[in-house]
């Protein structure tokens, strides 16, 4: 098939540091191009790919320091997304709402992945003016907030199988790693750590917004068992989560996916999770984790990790969360999309 990849521009393809959509994208974009299929990403001009790049910025916009207004640099690659249209048998855009008038208007053949949470209250009117577009959820959790929208798919995230390897938890700490943010909640792990007597890493971003809350609440925590390193790159997380004993992601929030539970799953690490958003469906509770709905069950859950199989945890990452499962759930979208007559009602499925 000819598969257009329309990325967000705020970080390359795959990112330098953070990005969790920027990094999925990567992993789908190189799995589409090894299946055959004749792939166009547009992305920043810094990104790696097997595919054809467009680029529509020198360079991920986050890292940027000259850059002022993202919107126009995304205004722009969408006004060359339309203008190539026709090269494609689909599109597929990673960026949220920005498309959907134009893609209503030309009838293209296009579907969208969101990534992000939907229960914000100034989504659900623009959805119920869109509300026949075709939108593919990463979790059924994150169709909750607008169930009544046309979902055609849910297709949960996937890694290349030879990205990470097990490791041991031979480091004998427990991991953070993401974004410090409140509803990730880092000060849980920094107490759960604590409860159980184990060291700490915290291996995170923090966004600009979240500064004053890493100062106040996050900062003041930080001491020789807890260890705050700042974001590392996709090339240390290996170490990072395989010398670790346990990732703990004791978020509050409606997690969309959560694409570090399954960054620990490839290396064998159990995740100790509590139960919001998507986290019942990614983590298999006593095989790939833990489920654990406040912070005694948490300390409960590392008393319990040296019986913990970390080859059937990987086995399950295998099973359930490969970048070839996920490229193979997105291509049958793609048919059904591209198989779509002009006249006929967009395609629509039950949640």
């Amino acid at each position: 098939m000819r598969i257009a990849i329309v990325s967000p521009l705020y970080e390359s393809v795959p990112p330098k540091l953070y990005g969790g959509t920027e990094r999925v994208v990567s992993y789908l974009t190189e799995e589409l191009v090894r299946s055959g299929h004749d792939v166009t990403l547009f992305a920043t001009g810094d990104s790696v790919t097997g595919a054809r790049l467009r680029p529509m910025a020198l360079k991920g916009l986050r890292l940027d320091t000259e850059c002022r207004d993202p919107l126009a640099h995304h205004v722009a690659m969408l006004h060359d997304v339309l203008e190539s249209a026709s090269e494609f048998d689909v599109i597929h855009f990673h960026l949220d709402y920005l498309h959907y008038p134009s893609v209503r208007q030309l009838r293209l053949k296009a579907l969208t992945t969101l990534h992000g949470r939907l229960d914000l209250p100034d989504l659900a009117p623009l959805y119920r003016r869109y509300d026949e577009l075709p939108l593919v959820s990463i979790s059924q959790a994150q169709r909750e907030p607008l169930p009544w929208v046309n979902w055609v798919g849910t297709v949960h995230h996937g890694l290349p199988e030879d990205l990470l390897r097990v490791g041991d938890g031979g480091g004998g700490y427990l991991a953070f790693l993401g974004r410090i943010s409140p509803e990730k909640r880092p000060d849980r792990a920094i107490r759960i750590a604590r409860q159980v007597g184990m060291p700490l890493r915290m291996a995170a971003k923090i966004e600009r917004g979240d500064q004053g809350y890493f100062e106040a609440v996050v900062e003041p925590l930080l001491g020789p068992d807890v260890e705050f390193i700042g974001e590392i790159p996709d090339r240390d997380k290996g170490e990072f989560l395989g010398n670790a004993r346990a990732l703990l992601f004791p978020i509050d929030w409606p997690e969309p996916f959560g694409l570090v539970m399954i960054e620990a799953m490839a290396c064998g690490t159990p995740v100790i999770a509590c139960p919001c958003g998507s986290v019942p469906e990614i983590v298999d509770h006593g095989v790939s984790g833990f489920i654990a709905p406040d912070e005694d069950a948490a300390a409960r859950a590392v008393a319990q990790l040296d019986d913990f199989d970390r080859l059937a945890c990987r086995r399950r990452f295998e099973q359930r969360f490969s970048a070839a499962r996920m490229a193979r759930d997105y291509v049958c979208l793609y048919k059904r999309i591209a198989a779509r007559d002009d006249d006929r009602p967009l395609i629509r499925s039950a949640a």
